[in-house]
């Protein structure tokens, strides 16, 4: 019995092993799950399922656990950064995509162990090898947080 994962079929989709390939995080810094709504140089949506298992939560906070900001904004980097690689069609071979800027940063309502995020990033402008991105981090109707951010393929 083969088991090989499934393959996605729609183009707009992406899946895990395909967001393995384009961008180098690994666990416990892989912070998006899948991305769905890609259009090429527009925009992508990620998705990141968050469980309680997640090795932050054992420290930030005990009791009232609740997902860091700033990995909320890492994560809305990451899905800019999978939208960038296939866009771009990187061969990441000997290149990563960094993130070098963040403005108009907000945090609105506390993800918790459960929320499934929605990360909405639409490329705002694109120069070559580096992209301005807005961001929403959405749970449900929530809005969750919200940034603008850069990120450019650098040589590694």
């Amino acid at each position: 019995m083969s088991r090989k994962a499934p393959v996605i079929e729609s183009p707009d989709e992406i899946d895990i092993t395909e967001i393995l390939a384009r961008i180098p995080h690994r666990y416990p810094f892989l912070l998006v799950d899948r991305c769905e709504e890609y259009k090429a140089h527009q925009s992508i949506v990620g998705i990141k399922c968050v469980t309680v298992n997640e090795p932050y939560f054992e420290g930030h906070f005990p009791g009232y656990p609740v997902m860091p900001g700033v990995l909320i904004v890492e994560a809305m980097a990451q899905t800019g950064a999978v939208l960038m690689s296939k866009s771009l069609n990187v061969d990441t071979a000997g290149k990563t995509i960094f993130f070098v800027s963040l403005d108009n940063c907000r945090f609105r309502t506390p993800v918790r162990p459960g929320d499934v995020i929605r990360l909405a990033v639409e490329v705002l402008r694109a120069r070559g090898d580096l992209f301005k991105f807005r961001g929403r981090a959405l749970v449900g109707d929530k809005v969750a947080a919200e940034a603008e951010f850069a990120a450019m393929l650098v040589e590694t």
